[in-house]
């Protein structure tokens, strides 16, 4: 078994991923959480607070966490579930010429096993290529096929919590929401959206169902572009000021640097058979300006 070397970030252990063209990415034992995407020559594209709580035990406001095997409160079990907060294993890293994959896994033992009765592995991917960041999570359930009596399928909702640093998120907009049903938490309804862009104003907090096509993020001459396989819906966050007056791990102003964009699996939740397997992804990709 070849060792895995670890560095640390902020008192937690974690890994670095660097390909020959100077791309670099740190992903959190704490969590699996990716913390920072740093395309060569183009500096830090996700968001991570500067008042975020290193403990190993709190979730950490930023970067990508991991949400699973419960999103928010829809469900019996502690907010996103507990995935974000327990310490994964890596697997591997291999940082090549070209690019760069780490693999994380947890799997359940007695203090999931408590709150969620379930045995699964789940395993995240971390693979780094130029301007693109590949984010895949898996998940397996352990039980044989043939157990007696025959286990039930796993049922979760899941997603990857992606803050993108921005600018200036009320001068940001996303393109590709148009005609998509969304859950609007903030004011409790359910609609479909019918603008041409969707620019955060105040607090905002959607879910969109049934999300097919690629989104494109704005920000001044900056375009990012979001795919997601595997999971149908997408989140779109940003706390505004109110909220962020509110939350001690974020500056007042802190909602002005970010927008979370999500990849999500909430209005259909998973199901996975005994001895399947599960897999969703995210594609983050740095477009060059237009001309």
């Amino acid at each position: 078994m070849v060792a895995i070397t670890l560095s640390e970030y902020n008192g937690l252990d974690a890994v670095q991923l660097r390909s020959g063209d100077g791309s670099c990415a740190t992903v959190l034992l704490h969590g699996a959480q990716v913390v920072s995407w740093q395309p060569a020559g183009k500096g830090e594209q996700l968001y991570l607070s500067p008042s975020a709580v290193f403990d190993g035990r709190t979730a950490v406001r930023g970067g990508v966490p991991v949400i699973f095997p419960q999103f928010d409160q829809r469900g019996t079990l502690p907010r996103h579930g507990f995935a974000r907060n327990r310490r994964w294993r890596p697997l591997s890293i291999d940082n090549g010429a070209s690019d760069a994959l780490a693999v994380l896994r947890l799997v359940d033992d007695d203090d999931t096993m408590a709150i969620w009765p379930h045995r699964f592995i789940a395993e995240l991917s971390v693979h780094l290529s130029p301007a693109r960041l590949d984010i895949e999570l898996s998940v397996e359930h352990r039980e044989p096929e043939d157990a007696a009596p025959p286990a039930e399928p796993l049922r979760f909702t899941a997603a990857l919590h992606s803050y993108l640093r921005v600018g200036d998120a009320a001068a940001a907009h996303v393109d590709g929401l148009q005609r998509l049903r969304f859950f609007d938490k903030v004011r409790s309804t359910e609609q479909v959206d019918m603008a041409p862009q969707l620019t955060p104003a105040g607090e905002l907090d959607r879910i969109y169902f049934d999300v097919a096509r690629p989104l494109v993020l704005r920000d001044g001459e900056r375009r990012i572009t979001i795919e997601n396989h595997g999971f149908d819906d997408v989140v779109v966050w940003n706390p505004g000021p109110e909220l962020a007056r509110r939350l001690d791990d974020l500056p007042d102003d802190g909602w002005r640097e970010m927008l979370c964009i999500e990849a999500a699996a909430i209005g259909r939740p998973v199901e996975v058979r005994p001895g399947d397997c599960w897999i969703g992804r995210q594609t983050i990709k740095l477009e060059q300006p237009e001309a």
